[in-house]
Order: C-alpha cells, then structure tokens, then sequence
C-alpha cells in the first residue's frame, strides 16, 4: 500500500468552532447547576469493592451519559482524588461537543467509535491506560443496539489489562429523549440509585472464544444491574 493510500485512510476527528465552545460552556453550566440536586445512593459496597485497586474500564450504558460526569467528579474524586479518567468519545461532528464538554470536567477525551478511527482510538486508550487512566465506555454504543456490548470493551480489557467494571443507575425522576437509545436525563433533586457489578477480566492472550464469552459476560452483568 502506498503512503498516499494509506494516509487517505486515517479518519481525523471533527473540531468545534467557537460558536460549539460557547454551546459547550452553557451545557457545563446548566449540568453542573442539576447535578448539584441529584441525589447519589449505592445499593451495596460494590463501589469499595471493584473499583479500590484501579485502574479499571467503567462500562456504562449509553443512556445514563448524563450521569457519568457528577459522579466521576463528586463521587470518585472526592473519595480518591488522585485518580484520572479518560473516555472514548465519537470522532463525529457531536462527538467533537461531547469531547469539549469531558474536558471541562478534567477527563481526557479519545475521539473513536467501532465506526470512526476504531483501532486508532483502541491505541491510543491502550497508551493512556499505561498511564494509569482509568477508562470509561459505552459498551452499546455510539449507535446501538440499545443495551448490546459490543466487542470493543472486552478488546480494550484484553490490550490494557484492565478489569472492567459494570455499573448502571436507577433514576427515578427523569425525562426519555426519543433516540435510539431512550436517553436518560435526571430531573431536579431526583434520586439516582448507582449499581456496581462484580468486575470481568481479559486475558491478553484470549482468543475469540473467550473474548466473546466475556463480552456476554459483560452485558448479562449489566443488564442484571438495570431497571427501567
């Protein structure tokens, strides 16, 4: 292959222009406003229990987005404030205002989907992982289908090594956005009740049998933390 034809194949994430910045800054504003009513409650002490040793993969539905940033921010660093997190986020044109608003919350953005700059963005999560970054995914998305991991988690656990640790929320006062996904977006003062399942382990030199049993192993967990 040629270096031209190979570079044409590299996908170049989309980049917000100021008129996205200003977008972003009063979205940052208006979450972090709600997120201050939001009551957190965790069920059991699967929290201390998976998530002590880090650094782990967060895998969370794609639906309770919403919720992720409060408790990384309120929740886990106030617990452990030396801890750094850094998330897949779409390299699409919205993916681009998602990774402006993750940075706002100190959160290093990888811009990658299985759809765009999937195997760039699986290295460059590897390299961060190194680090010492906790990861954070949506195993069913960007597009779905609604609840169903897709492989990428369970080959980011085998390059990293990191467990990857479930965790869901009951929100009970909220509003569905009419997307593939039903998106969650938690009311004022509403109650958010935080699951966290047992943590999966990826053997680096798992093959595709067992890659695939952990990836469903990964979505029966989740979906065991689920209620709608």
């Amino acid at each position: 292959m040629s270096a031209k034809a190979a570079s044409s194949q590299v996908v170049e994430p989309h980049r917000l222009k100021w008129h996205g910045e200003l977008a972003v800054a009063g979205a940052c504003t208006l979450l972090r406003g709600l997120a201050a009513t939001w009551r957190f409650h965790f069920l059991d002490d699967g929290w201390a229990r998976e998530v002590e040793p880090g650094p782990v993969i967060f895998a969370v539905w794609h639906n309770r987005l919403a919720l992720t940033m409060p408790i990384h921010r309120n929740v886990l660093l106030g617990r452990q404030p030396h801890r750094r997190l850094a998330t897949l986020v779409s390299a699409s044109k919205d993916g681009a205002m998602l990774a402006r608003f993750m940075e706002h919350y100190g959160v290093h953005p990888v811009r990658g989907s299985t759809s765009r700059r999937g195997p760039q963005a699986l290295l460059e999560m590897a390299r961060v992982a190194r680090r010492g970054y906790d990861l954070a995914v949506t195993p069913d998305g960007p597009r779905g289908p609604k609840y169903e991991v897709q492989p990428g988690v369970v080959q980011l656990a085998r390059v990293s090594g990191h467990p990857i640790v479930p965790v869901s929320a009951q929100i009970f006062s909220r509003k569905e956005l009419r997307s593939w996904d039903a998106f969650q977006v938690p009311l004022p003062f509403a109650r958010c009740e935080i699951q966290v399942g047992e943590s999966v382990r990826v053997a680096r030199d798992a093959d595709e049998a067992v890659l695939e049993e952990a990836r469903a192993t990964v979505e029966r967990r989740l979906r065991d933390l689920t209620i709608d």
